[in-house]
């Protein structure tokens, strides 16, 4: 194989859901949030590209619910396939990818501030998460 074959071939390497090399670069800031969830309302949080990482806030007296998937979807809350964060304050950093989560409010006005590492990876290449764990 000559050397113009071997620098080509890695040139045509994109970002992409296996490419390692996306979630080991620090990634693009995104911050967004909410100060008027009512209680019983889920907020559905899309990132414009796959999340290498994501941290939740909570930045009232109102529990959140945090999910990978819409609260009625599966057994996700009836299977409590969720994260909840009960104190002001209280945060969580999930180290995961992914291109979207859902934040529902749970006795209460909540407040809560989202902050993510995305890669370049476009939002349309990453699969719903569904299934054991998050579904089921």
């Amino acid at each position: 194989m000559s050397k113009y074959s071997v620098q080509n071939r890695y040139a045509r390497q994109l970002a992409g859901i296996g490419h390692v090399g996306s979630y080991q670069v620090s990634g693009k800031p995104f911050v967004t949030g909410s100060t008027a969830l009512l209680n019983g309302a889920q907020a559905q949080i899309d990132f414009p590209s796959v999340a290498r990482s994501v941290t939740v806030i909570n930045d009232s007296t109102t529990d959140i619910r945090i999910s990978f998937t819409d609260k009625d979807r599966g057994n996700t809350h009836s299977g409590k396939h969720y994260i909840k964060l009960t104190e002001t304050r209280d945060s969580m950093t999930m180290n995961v990818k992914c291109k979207q989560i859902f934040i529902y409010a749970d006795g209460g006005l909540a407040q809560f501030t989202v902050f993510a590492e995305l890669t370049h990876i476009p939002s349309g290449s990453m699969y719903d998460l569904t299934g054991s764990g998050i579904t089921e």
